[in-house]
């Protein structure tokens, strides 16, 4: 339900009282995937979406019951061979959804209130609840800061369980992902009945577009798009300003390699240099290609592209640390106009994250919705 915080926490601060419906486990191909979340209020009133249309309106249904006997539910969706229009999901896949009702009786509500008003000012939080296992311990719900500390508790005798629920959501909610962790009442990492979901909130990835050219204009507008917290810089004040970007985030005057060095990134920023020019880009590129970002694309033609590894192998930089450099930047497209370049170093950078092909999916038999990458697990000390 975190990815829709913003409304959800005008409406837990109103004293509404609604219910969420959750995607906790996904099959197959499906639209969305875990964590994704539509709310109903006691007046009918919806948003968000957990399949993209595809059983919105059975989900709707479940969730005023859940209003009305106050219960939660786990249900199924899947494909119907019999009536492709029947209740289900027409793409193949089979999804899980959790229906929660949070009302003034929900013992959970506190906490949920909290996390929904952490993610929606921002802040890194987990929100963690077991949604499968003994009746005791259905429903439990922590919230876990980027710290590690954590809110709520295990009934007693739990302790372990919630130590490694609370171990296990602060890992997640490092690398940045939602997912379910199965573990056991004794809390070990075991698979014995008891599945975990956890919703992680992040702020958004990074992008940042060196080089203030009628390219990035455009690339910012895709990045905003894409959910991208968007950064342009350039060395040169007559370029770099807010009249020429006004969708970016930021607008940054100063030396690219000097900005970059200073500035906070992570596994999830992409960085994108447009500046196709060796003064710049050189610089630029010995740092970026040295650091623990998601992508570095640079643009130039294939002749700019050779010179630029050329001095970059000058500048110290190993075959290992090239071959991360997407150059020429972008997909394949036959991108003509700054919109379609735009388009095509997205489309690229939405690849590289998900470690796709980005060949045309007619006549391959890859998934079309790739499964998430598994957390990783941790001691729970």
């Amino acid at each position: 339900m975190l990815d829709i915080s913003q409304e959800l926490s005008r409406w837990f601060d109103e004293g509404r009282e609604f219910a969420v419906a959750t995607v906790v486990a996904v099959s197959g191909s499906a639209p969305r995937g875990p964590g994704a979340a539509l709310a109903v209020d006691s007046e009918g009133t919806a948003l968000g979406s957990v399949s993209g249309g595809c059983v919105e309106g059975a989900v709707y249904d479940l969730c005023r019951q859940a209003l009305q006997d106050g219960r939660s539910v786990v249900e199924r969706f899947g494909y119907s061979d019999e009536d492709a229009f029947a209740v289900g999901l027409t793409c193949g896949g089979i999804i899980d959804i959790l229906i929660t009702p949070i009302t003034a009786h929900t013992p959970a509500r506190k906490i949920v209130g909290s996390a929904l008003a952490a993610a929606a000012d921002g802040e890194p939080a987990a929100l963690a609840r077991i949604v499968r296992g003994p009746a005791d311990l259905l429903g439990q719900t922590l919230l876990v800061r980027a710290d590690g500390a954590h809110e709520g508790s295990c009934p007693p005798g739990h302790t372990a369980l919630e130590a490694t629920a609370a171990a296990q959501a602060h890992a997640l909610l490092q690398a940045g992902r939602t997912g379910t962790v199965e573990l056991s009442e004794d809390g070990s990492l075991c698979p014995g009945g008891i599945t975990l979901l956890v919703e992680a909130h992040v702020p958004p990835p990074r992008m940042i577009v060196f080089g203030a050219i009628d390219f990035a204009a455009s690339l910012v507008r895709v990045g905003k798009f894409l959910g991208y917290h968007v950064t342009v810089c350039d060395a040169r004040p007559v370029f770099a300003t807010r009249a020429r970007f006004p969708e970016a985030d930021e607008v940054v005057v100063d030396w690219p390699h000097r900005y970059l060095r200073g500035t906070e990134t992570d596994t999830r920023t992409a960085l994108c240099v447009l500046t196709h020019d060796a003064k710049f880009d050189i610089p630029l590129l010995q740092q970026a290609l040295r650091m623990p970002v998601a992508y570095v694309g640079a643009m130039g033609s294939r002749r700019t592209h050779a010179d630029r590894a050329r001095r970059l192998r000058e500048a110290g930089l190993g075959e290992r640390e090239l071959a991360r450099l997407r150059s020429p930047i972008g997909l394949d497209l036959g991108a003509r106009t700054s919109e379609e370049t735009a388009l095509s170093i997205a489309a690229e950078i939405i690849a590289a994250r998900h470690g796709a092909t980005g060949v045309p999916l007619t006549g391959t038999q890859t998934p079309i919705h790739r499964a998430p990458a598994q957390p990783v697990a941790v001691d729970a000390a």
